[in-house]
């Protein structure tokens, strides 16, 4: 292991909420960084969430999802309408490598937070965003989730479904983390064209942008042909291995063969077929599409015949590309992922030990070991003050109520 960090020295200041920024944040803090979050007084809505309000029947007195996206960071608590408290932040900004935030573009402005204001006063700064639909344009102050921007706007609500079937519904923060991992990209190039020229940039992230690059297949071929891509029928796909398939005990299975012909004669010997190697019918990945459906009702009878973990049995050492459709109660207790390290315990002051999810990649050289609990709300406040050169009458007066 490498005896720095890799953005050791590294300050990151934070003004957001929910989860893609802050999860951006959180990442940076894995890889180092020191991570200042800025929030009001009574704490960000998220810090108040509990399983039970999602429908747990738990009783756990914390929020798991905040911890995960603030993991490591420092806290201060300020109340931006004060201008004694506005006037704080600028300084410790004045000491920051990263400006990272999700606040709303007129929001930014009205509190002397805004890109422009920021990088004239310090060429330096990267100033990193992250918002719904882009930094410009009509659209830059309005309010989005990822369920809007990235999910039902961009087509992937949509086509995320049987043709016969309503549109699926997003999972929470699934799209808000695919834009964390956009946003420390940007964030790390940044900084690495600093290190040549010595001045900073401005990142612009937005929940559209990533939505429409996560289709990156679907989307280049409905751009080339203006087109509609196909849906996905279960009954008649174009490739009967690249399908899924319900079991014996109503799971379900999930055949992974995009390139069928090098698998077909290892597949029908797998599920003890092996009469449909030679079946004219289905002697080609051509004619497999052409009998799709006719296949489909045969592979249909023969995996309801044994349930997922017979199957899980049965395919087990066979040259097929498949995998389980698990519940997450099951994925938490996935071999290959406790192999690999994937959940971190949290030791955490109040809440005691728990589980959460580490970080979404691994060094040889840096162990990232995302234990670090999210801090107690403005734990740090006065220490942050103090070391951006406040004097104790300023901090007095920014964290007056």
């Amino acid at each position: 292991m490498s005896a720095r960090a890799p953005l050791d020295g590294v300050r990151v200041v934070e003004v957001a909420t929910y989860v893609a920024a802050p999860a951006a944040g959180a990442l940076l803090a894995d890889l180092g960084a020191e991570v200042i979050k800025l929030e009001v007084p009574r704490g960000e809505l998220l810090r108040h969430a509990r399983p039970r309000f999602n429908g747990f029947r738990s009783d756990f007195d914390g929020s798991p999802q905040f911890e995960t996206a603030n993991r490591g960071k420092r806290s201060l608590a300020l109340d931006l309408r004060r201008a004694a408290a506005r006037d704080a932040l600028l300084h410790v900004i004045d000491t920051a490598d990263v400006l990272l935030t999700n606040m709303l573009p007129g929001r930014r402005a009205k509190y002397g937070i805004d890109a422009a204001r920021l990088r004239e006063r310090r060429p330096e700064l990267i100033y990193a965003s992250l918002s719904g639909y882009g930094g410009s344009g009509d659209e830059a102050d309005a309010p989005a989730f990822d369920y809007a921007a990235l999910w039902a706007r961009t087509g992937m609500m949509d086509l995320t479904r049987d043709p016969r079937a309503a549109p699926a519904f997003q999972r929470p923060g699934v799209g808000d983390h695919s834009a964390a991992l956009s946003l420390v990209c940007g964030i790390l190039a940044a900084l690495r064209t600093r290190e040549l020229d010595g001045i900073g940039q401005e990142i612009d992230v937005s929940l559209l942008q990533t939505g429409l690059y996560l289709q990156g297949n679907d989307l280049s071929q409905a751009l080339a042909t203006r087109q509609q891509p196909p849906l996905h029928d279960r009954e008649a796909p174009s490739n009967p291995l690249w399908n899924h398939y319900r079991t014996r005990d109503a799971r379900w299975l999930m055949l992974v063969m995009i390139e069928s012909e090098p698998y077909w004669a290892a597949f029908v010997r797998a599920i003890e077929r092996p009469e449909l190697e030679d079946d004219v019918r289905f002697g080609g990945q051509v004619e497999r599409y052409r009998a799709s459906r006719e296949l489909v009702a045969i592979l249909d009878e023969v995996f309801a015949q044994r349930t997922l973990a017979q199957w899980e049995a049965a395919l087990a050492g066979h040259r097929v590309i498949w995998a389980p459709v698990r519940e997450m109660i099951e994925a938490l207790d996935d071999p290959q992922a406790r192999a690999m390290g994937y959940f971190r315990r949290l030791e955490h002051p109040r809440l005691g030990s728990f589980e959460t999810m580490g970080p979404p990649l691994l060094m040889s050289g840096h162990e990232m070991p995302a234990d670090c609990p999210a801090p107690e709300l403005g734990a740090d406040s006065e220490e942050i003050l103090r070391g951006a050169g406040l004097a104790q009458h300023e901090i007095e007066a920014a964290l007056a109520e």
